[in-house]
Formats: C-alpha cells, sequence, structure tokens
C-alpha cells in the first residue's frame, strides 16, 4: 500500500470504537505533563534561552549598534514553541507504544493481514533499547546543528527534520516486530528508509494543525503498522525483494 493509502486506511480506522479510547488518554496525559512543565518552566527557560542567544549574536554582530533583547526574547519562545508541541506529541506515541500499540497491530492484522504469519523478531527489551536510541538520537540532532538556530529561516525546519526521524524511529519498531523476524526488519527498515520519514514528516507536520493534531499519534499508528505489515507481506511473496 501507497503512503497515502495507509494515511487514509489510518484515518478511516480512526472512530472504530477500539481506537477512539487509544486516540484520547495518551494525548491528555502528555499534555497534562508538558502542560505542568510549561507553566512552571516557560518563562525562566525562554528567558534564559533569549540570554544565551544575545551572547552568541552579539560579537557576531561586530560593530553593528543594534539592541537584541527583545528579538532574543521573540526568538526564545518561538524556539519554545516548536519544540513544545513535538514534544507532547513524542510523550503521547511514547504512552501509545507502551499500552497500545500490540492492541493497534492486533487490529490491523486481523483486519488485513489475518494470514500473515507473526515471527516475534521485536521484544519488549528491543522496543524498550530502541525508544532509548530514539531519545538519544533526537537530541544529538538538536545539538549538531546547535549553530544554525540562529538563523530563523530555519527554525521551523531543524525541528520538523529531526522529528520526522525520531517519529518513525518511534512506531516502525513496534508496528513490526510482532510479525517480522530481525532479518526482516532490518531489510524493510532499509529498503523503505525514504518512505518512513515521509510518514514521519507528515506526522510531524499535523502536530501544529490545531484540534485535527490531536488525533495523530492513533491515525499514523495505524497507518505505520498497515504500511510495514504490507511492505513485510510484499516481501514475503516476492523472496527477490529481500536482496
Amino acid at each position: 500500500m501507497s503512503i497515502l493509502g495507509s494515511v487514509l486506511y489510518g484515518l478511516a480506522n480512526l472512530l472504530h470504537p477500539r481506537m477512539l479510547w487509544l486516540m484520547v488518554w495518551p494525548m491528555l496525559v502528555a499534555l497534562a505533563i508538558w502542560g505542568i512543565a510549561a507553566i512552571a518552566l516557560w518563562t525562566r527557560m525562554a528567558v534564559w534561552l533569549a540570554e544565551l542567544l544575545r551572547h552568541w549574536l552579539e560579537p557576531a554582530a561586530g560593530f553593528v549598534r543594534f539592541d537584541f533583547g527583545n528579538a532574543t526574547l521573540i526568538a526564545a519562545n518561538v524556539a519554545l514553541f516548536l519544540l513544545f508541541v513535538p514534544l507532547v506529541y513524542l510523550t503521547a506515541l511514547f504512552i501509545l507504544g507502551v499500552f497500545g500499540m500490540q492492541k493497534m497491530v492486533d487490529y490491523v492484522a486481523q483486519r488485513s493481514f489475518p494470514a500473515l504469519q507473526r515471527r516475534h523478531g521485536g521484544s519488549v527489551a528491543g522496543s524498550v533499547w530502541n525508544g532509548v536510541a530514539s531519545v538519544a538520537g533526537m537530541l544529538l540532532l538538536f545539538v549538531v546543528p546547535l549553530p544554525l538556530w540562529l538563523l530563523p529561516p530555519l527554525w521551523p525546519l531543524i525541528p520538523l527534520a529531526i522529528f520526522s526521524w525520531v517519529n518513525q524511529r518511534l512506531l516502525r519498531f513496534d508496528a513490526l516486530g510482532e510479525h517480522a523476524d530481525a532479518d526482516e526488519m532490518t531489510r524493510i527498515f532499509r529498503q523503505r528508509r525514504g518512505a518512513l520519514l515521509v510518514l514521519g514528516l507528515l506526522l510531524a507536520l499535523l502536530a501544529y494543525v490545531p484540534f485535527v493534531g490531536f488525533i495523530g499519534p492513533v491515525v499514523f499508528g495505524l497507518a505505520f503498522i498497515r504500511y510495514l505489515l504490507g511492505a513485510l507481506q510484499e516481501l514475503r511473496e516476492n523472496p527477490t525483494l529481500a536482496r
């Protein structure tokens, strides 16, 4: 199934009773966690980040006299917002992965792939390690391009690129781990890397759409499962694709 077909599949199955509760409670918990953190820390973080930006920009301005105070404070608040929204999403994805992904995999498999053999290439330990590796990779990807954060046109693009990678990294393992063996998972992740990144990007973009973004984790959880199980079925039906 194509990327678009997988997303439409997710939308078409969103209102099934088994999916409705999974759509609501992980996002509510994530919003509560980060909402409390924002109330407690936002102002201090914005001031700290604005001061950091000012210290970077003033030497770079050389002899040009310019008051960076207000500009850096605005930039700091924009940067925090651009980080806040996907962090809520990532937290919801973590919760969904722990408490709901298996139910979603079973739902998709029963409806669309009842004959697909389960080879259990994933595990609880593997899922935990995948989550840890995703978070570590995200932190590294935030640190490496740090100088680029000084360029305002890149402010929305850097988080989108980072969270596109993190989204697909988080969802792909649990979507495929029940049915594929380890070798099949490696091959599919390599062969379908571009498509998975596109799905991750679409989820990252949807996070910024008011109200509509609320349904994103479940829609794209279903989309990832449908796309990857379809890829696995295709791989098994056409063994030459494994090379």
